[in-house]
Parts: structure tokens; sequence; C-alpha cells
């Protein structure tokens, strides 16, 4: 799962912006797919760099299209650009290492703990208040992830493994929402593309630095989904800017929160993964505690 800090324009188009926001959702969890397909052949830093790479290519295409190559890759904030691209590609490590080891949908509603995180992060790196709304998130969103994994906890049958991916769940929940924080910063000053762009070319160095550690030669059945996920990366990224310029965010959080309904489907039709009774009482409580922080967000 992505977001953006994007700002809605005054001429918004708000069920426009809806569709965007659910094609998005369709195109993270085909990028997953494919992130998840090549976990058990393709080390994790050349996954990182091939779908960075590809995702250049839908990226470019938009630029080009809006008359803002290069000219819209021009910045004024370099360092903060640097900070986002390093806290983004940092959480696209932990986000593919979690989803190799986690279903599909798990690793997916881990996501939706980063407006929660933000909401956190908010109180203490912006001295923002923490009000009831801020504390009710936290309390239910960390209360559906306790009903998540505490069966295995409690009977002593989580494989480290699979705790593991809980704790890289989090921390790309964490990562994403420090990113998400300089990002709104960026906002005021940078253009989309230029965000998009220097996030793209930092995760690609990043997993372009893993090769020492091994690299495979994939086959044509990897060769095509590296090249698909990094288009279908470029794509939602971009149905995703698109949406919140056409809508408010507080509109956009329901149709948000239907993107889970693509993971589900992956886990069961794909993946032969079975849906536990856990995740179905966790996911009310995690998607609940994710919305309250968008959902009591005020347009600027």
């Amino acid at each position: 799962m992505s977001a953006t800090g994007s700002v809605a324009h005054p001429d918004e188009r708000p069920w426009l912006g809806a569709f965007l926001r659910v094609l998005a959702g369709l195109l993270f969890a085909a990028l997953s797919v494919c992130v998840k397909g090549l976990s058990g052949s393709i080390p994790l830093g050349e996954i990182v760099f091939f779908r960075s790479l590809f995702a250049l290519i839908p990226l470019a295409v938009f630029l080009w299209v809006r008359s803002e190559l290069p000219s819209g890759l021009a910045t004024r904030r370099p360092l903060g650009h640097l900070l986002r691209s390093a806290l983004g590609a940092a959480a696209m490590f932990t986000s593919f290492a979690a989803i190799a080891r986690l279903p599909l949908a798990e690793a997916t509603l881990l996501g939706y703990l980063a407006p929660i995180f933000t909401a956190i992060a908010g109180v203490f790196i912006l001295s923002e208040r923490m009000t009831t709304r801020r504390a009710s998130a936290v309390i239910i969103g960390f209360s559906g992830i306790l009903v998540l994994f505490w069966p295995e906890l409690n009977g002593g049958q989580i494989s480290s493994d699979r705790l593991l991916g809980y704790l890289l769940g989090l921390l790309t929940g964490v990562l994403t929402a420090l990113a998400l924080i300089t990002v709104r910063r960026l906002n005021r000053t940078e253009s989309a593309g230029s965000i998009a762009f220097y996030f793209i070319l930092t995760s690609m160095i990043c997993g372009l630095a893993t090769m020492p550690l091994g690299w495979v030669m994939p086959d044509l059945t990897g060769i095509v989904m590296l090249v698909m996920a990094g288009i279908f990366g470029g794509l939602a990224h971009i149905a995703s800017t698109l949406a919140f310029r056409n809508a408010e965010a507080s509109f956009l959080a329901p149709f948000d929160y239907l993107a889970i309904i693509w993971p589900l489907l992956a886990d069961l039709l794909l993946f032969d993964q079975p849906i536990s009774s856990a995740f179905i009482v966790a996911l009310p409580l995690v998607l609940v505690g994710g919305a309250i922080p968008v959902m009591g967000r005020k347009k600027p």
C-alpha cells in the first residue's frame, strides 16, 4: 500500500479521484503479487532495483505528457529529497521483505497502520497535539494487530520467520509515516514528479548496492515479473497522485480501504492461502484505526 501528501486542487473531481484511488489499490496489489512471486528465487535488493528501474518508464511518460520533463525534476531542496527518498527506499525494502514472509493480505493490512504512525510522528516531530481522536486511533489500530498475531504468540506456534515478517511490516509503517511527513514539507516547494523521480533513483541505487551480496539471472518468467512490478508500481504512484489532486483525503479514505480486497483474492486464488479467523477480527480494527486520523484531517 502507498499514500501521498498532495493537497486536492480547487477544481477537484471527487468521483474521478475515487476511481483513481481504487485503480491505484489494484495496481499496488498487482505489484505485491509480482514481488511475492519473485521472493523465493530473486534476492530482495535485485527486486528493489528492477522494480524502481522499470517504474521510470510510466513516470517519464507521465511527466512528458504534462510537459514537465525535464523541468519538473528541478529542485530547491536536495537534502529534503535525500531524506524522503532514503526513508521511502528503506520502507520498500522492509515492505518487500514482509510480503515474502507473510500472506499478502496480512502484509497489506500492516501497511494500513501508516496513518496511525503518521499521527504519532506528528505529535513528536511536528509538536502537534495528542488529541482524543489520535489516541483512539492508536488504541484501536494496535488492538487489531494484537488480535492478528496473539493467538500464535500465545500458543507458541509462530515461526521466527513469520514473527520477523510482522516486525518488518510494523517497521514499514513507521518508515512510511516518516516519509509522508517529509513529503508534506516537500510539497510546499517541490513538484510531485521530482519527489517521485528522486525516490525512484535512490531506491535504484540502494538496490544496486546489494549486488555484491549476490544477484541471480532470472528466467523468462522472472524477467517478465520484474518488468511488470516496475510498471505496476509506477502506474500506481501516478494514479494515487492524481487521485489526491481530484479529491480530499477524507473522501478517498473509504475507497482506499477497498484495496484490501485484492490481496485477499490473491491469497485465496493465486497462493492457496486461507484467511485466518484472527485476520477477520483484526481487519476492521486496523482499518478503523487507520481511518480515524485521515477522516479527521481538516481541509487546508
